[in-house]
């Protein structure tokens, strides 16, 4: 697990562990992340299933509930197929367009 800051971002990559093992990961470490904006980049694993991404729908909703942006990165997937519970982007320049989309709706009061 690669984990690298950005101002009120915190990236979180992945490179040769299983999905799950990288959501274990990050819920064990939590506490580092909740007061940033999350990203989450499966760009170097080779093909994501729809069960992949779901594993992550636990985390993200506690995480969005306490205010804060989570975003998957991965282009390894169909779009079409993901929950609307979740964020799942092709491009990283996406994840922070969302994310700051996100910010000027919490901040008009939505």
């Amino acid at each position: 697990m690669i984990v690298d800051r950005d101002g009120n971002v915190t990236i979180i990559a992945q490179e040769k562990a299983s999905v799950k093992t990288l959501v274990n990961n990050i819920e064990q470490s939590y506490e580092k992340y909740k007061n940033y904006h999350l990203i989450v980049r499966l760009s170097s694993l080779e093909k994501i299933s729809l069960e992949d991404i779901i594993e992550f729908l636990r985390l993200s909703n506690i995480h969005r509930r306490d205010k804060k942006s989570f975003v998957i990165v991965t282009d390894q997937t169909d779009l079409d197929q993901m929950p609307d519970e979740l964020v799942v982007v092709p491009t990283l320049q996406e994840a922070y367009d969302i994310i700051e989309m996100e910010d000027i709706e919490r901040d008009l009061g939505f």
